[in-house]
């Protein structure tokens, strides 16, 4: 999955709108303090290098995504960071670089999470924490799951985001595991985004951002019609609020 022709302000409006809810919990979670020499791995257009630069400092901060526009954006919002394009699978940092390293809705993306941990693991010192977040595809309660439910209902064969690593229970805790963390626990992250009216939480879907964005650049007219007016009839008329859940897990580095 390639998000290299991804304008920034397109993820902003399709994803970013609820990674930014997502990040304090996550950094929460991973107990991050001031301090701290953290890393964000998979930043996307910044929204967890804002939450880490708030409590650490831009200068305390690292980021890297394998997006060039990406890398370009966060580093503009971000000017006191280090924003590199790389990808998690070979990150260009020294060993024990970070005390803290975080991957948010990234591991379902990476060519090899369990090398992508490790990674994030060497650059870690020990002691120090690694955590990471996916949404909840395989149990329905994802940003995206009415999307995908509607669009499977058409193309019975449809890979999804459910069929990604770390998108059920557990399957983080598994990662991390073969990865080599010790003291390794999972949770639930619960969000909320309220939306002004369907048009508004359609419309991002049209970008072709993400999986979910270049299915529907794919499909025909007339699947993209049915697919809009039948998550259209699920959804209610007027303001409503969707609630998603991401699965996270973190470890500790062993000495």
């Amino acid at each position: 999955m390639s998000f290299d022709t991804v304008a920034a302000d397109a993820y902003d409006r399709f994803m970013g709108r609820y990674s930014r809810l997502l990040s304090p919990q996550l950094a929460d979670f991973a107990g991050v303090a001031a301090g701290q020499r953290a890393l964000d791995v998979g930043c996307g257009t910044g929204a967890l290098t804002a939450e880490l630069s708030a409590r650490l400092g831009e200068d305390a901060v690292a980021a890297i995504d394998p997006a060039p526009r990406f890398v370009e954006a966060t580093q503009q919002r971000h000017p006191g960071a280090k924003v590199v394009q790389a990808r998690a699978e070979d990150l260009p940092f020294g060993d024990d670089a970070f005390d803290v390293a975080l991957a948010q809705l990234v591991v379902h993306f990476m060519r090899d999470p369990v090398v992508g941990l490790s990674e994030m693991r060497r650059v870690t010192r020990n002691g120090g924490v690694v955590a990471a977040c996916v949404w909840d595809f395989t149990g329905g309660r994802s940003p995206l799951s009415l999307f995908w439910r509607v669009a499977g209902e058409f193309d019975p064969g449809l890979f999804d985001e459910s069929k990604r690593a770390g998108t059920s229970e557990g399957d983080l805790e598994r990662l991390f595991g073969a990865a080599g963390f010790a003291d390794i626990v999972g949770s639930a992250l619960e969000v909320s985004m309220e939306h002004a009216g369907f048009d508004e939480w359609w419309q991002p879907y049209t970008a072709g951002v993400g999986p979910a964005g270049e299915y529907l650049a794919r499909a025909d007219a007339d699947r993209r019609d049915h697919i809009r007016e039948r998550c259209r009839a699920e959804l209610p008329d007027g303001p409503f609020t969707v609630t998603a859940v991401a699965w996270a897990a973190r470890g500790t580095v062993p000495a």
